[in-house]
C-alpha cells in the first residue's frame, strides 16, 4: 500500500515552490488523461495544456512558463521532467530484499558478502568476489571470481558479471546483461582464425544502469570503462576497449565498436553505429540510426539518416546515389568549361 505525502512535504524533500492547497494528499503519480485526486500529474510541454485544463489530478508539476495556467495545487520547478522522475521514485520505491544468501545459492572460496547483502536463490558468487553493503542479486545471477561489487546495486535475475570486473556503488543491471565477456579479438594464422585472449576488464563507475541484453566486453589489454553516471538502455553492444565519459546516455540497439571513446554528457540514439577507435567530444548527440565513420572534435547535433519515402521513390533515390561521384565530376567539368568561357567572353570584350 502506497504511502500518501502533502504536498507540502514533497516540496520540502525536492523543493520548488507551491502554489495552492499545500495540504493535498498525495499517493500516486499519473498521467494528466488518467490522474484522480489522489494523483499528482505533471505538464512539461505547453502544448498539452488542454490536458491540464481537464485533468482530475489533486495536483500537478509544472514549469514556470505554465505556473499560471491552472488553479489546481502546484509545485512549480525549473526542471518538471526531473521533478516529475523524484517524486515518482519517491512514490513507487523498490521492494526491499530480504538480508542473507539463499540456502540454494552457491558461494566459492573466500567470497566476501556484506552481511547487509541479499543473495537470491540459485545466484553463483565466484571465489574471491565482494558484494556490497545493501547489493541485490538477483535470482540465477552469476557472479565470476574476484569481481567487486559495490554498495546499493541491483542486480535483476539471470545477469552475469564475469571474472575480475570492478563495479561501483548504485549499478542496476537489469535481467540478461551480460558484463566482462570476451571481445572479438581472432587473428588469421594460415588460413584459420586463432582467438586472441582478452586478458582486460570491465570496470564501472557508480550509478550506473545497464539495460536489458546489453553485453559490455571486457578489454584485450587495457580495461573497457564506464564512467560514473551512464545509462544504458536495453540491447546495447559494447565492444571491447570502449570508454564512455560520465553521465552519458545511449538508446537500445545502439552498437559501439572496439577501442572508440565516447565524450561526457554524450545522447547517442537508438540503432546508431560508431566505428571502432573513434572518439566523440563532450556533449556531443548522435540522432537515432546514424552510423559514425570518423571521429567528432566538436560539441553538438550530428546525424547522417536517409529520410524513408515510398519504395518506388526509394529505389529512383538510390539509383541517383551510386552516380553521385560521376555526377560530381560531370558538374566539376561542367564549372570549369563554363569558367573558360566566360574568360574567353571578357576578353573579346575588351
Amino acid at each position: 500500500m502506497n504511502i500518501s505525502y502533502r504536498l507540502a512535504d514533497i516540496a520540502a524533500q525536492f523543493g520548488g515552490r507551491v502554489l495552492g492547497d499545500a495540504g493535498v494528499l498525495i499517493a500516486q503519480i499519473a498521467t494528466l488523461e488518467k490522474a484522480q485526486s489522489n494523483h499528482i500529474s505533471f505538464l512539461t510541454n505547453s502544448k498539452y495544456r488542454a490536458q491540464l485544463a481537464g485533468t482530475r489530478a489533486g495536483a500537478v508539476i509544472l514549469g514556470e512558463a505554465d505556473a499560471e495556467a491552472t488553479d489546481l495545487p502546484r509545485i512549480v520547478s525549473d526542471n518538471p521532467y526531473a521533478y516529475f522522475a523524484k517524486v515518482s521514485a519517491l512514490l513507487n520505491p523498490l521492494p526491499e530484499a530480504k538480508p542473507g544468501v539463499h540456502p540454494s545459492a552457491i558461494v566459492g572460496t573466500g567470497a566476501q558478502i556484506a552481511p547487509t547483502a541479499s543473495i537470491a536463490a540459485t545466484a553463483v558468487i565466484g571465489d574471491g568476489a565482494t558484494i556490497g553493503a545493501h547489493s541485490v542479486i538477483g535470482e540465477g545471477c552469476c557472479i565470476g571470481a574476484n569481481t567487486v561489487i559495490g554498495n546499493h546495486a541491483r542486480l535483476y535475475p539471470r545477469v552475469v558479471v564475469y571474472h575480475g570486473c570492478i563495479i561501483g556503488d548504485n549499478l542496476i543491471a537489469h535481467s540478461g546483461a551480460v558484463i566482462g565477456s570476451d571481445g572479438f579479438g581472432i587473428a588469421m594464422d594460415d588460413g584459420r582464425w586463432i582467438k586472441i585472449p582478452q586478458i582486460g576488464r570491465v570496470v564501472i563507475g557508480n550509478d550506473v544502469e545497464i539495460g536489458a541484453n546489453t553485453t559490455i566486453d571486457r578489454g584485450a589489454l587495457n580495461d573497457t570503462v564506464i564512467e560514473d553516471g551512464v545509462k544504458l538502455d536495453n540491447q546495447i553492444q559494447v565492444a571491447h576497449n570502449v570508454r564512455i565519459g560520465a553521465h552519458t546516455a545511449i538508446a537500445g540497439c545502439a552498437g559501439i565498436a572496439g577501442s572508440a571513446v565516447i565524450g561526457r554528457y554524450c545522447m547517442i540514439g537508438g540503432g546508431a553505429r560508431i566505428l571502432g577507435h573513434l572518439e566523440l567530444a563532450d556533449h556531443v548527440e548522435i540522432a537515432a540510426h546514424t552510423l559514425v565513420g570518423k571521429s567528432i572534435r566538436e560539441a553538438g547535433s550530428y546525424a547522417a539518416i536517409f529520410p524513408f519515402s515510398k519504395i518506388d521513390d526509394w529505389r529512383k533515390n538510390a539509383v541517383h546515389l551510386r552516380h553521385l561521384d560521376d555526377l560530381a565530376k560531370r558538374i566539376k567539368t561542367l564549372e570549369q568549361e563554363l569558367k573558360s568561357l566566360n574568360s574567353e567572353s571578357l576578353k573579346g570584350q575588351n
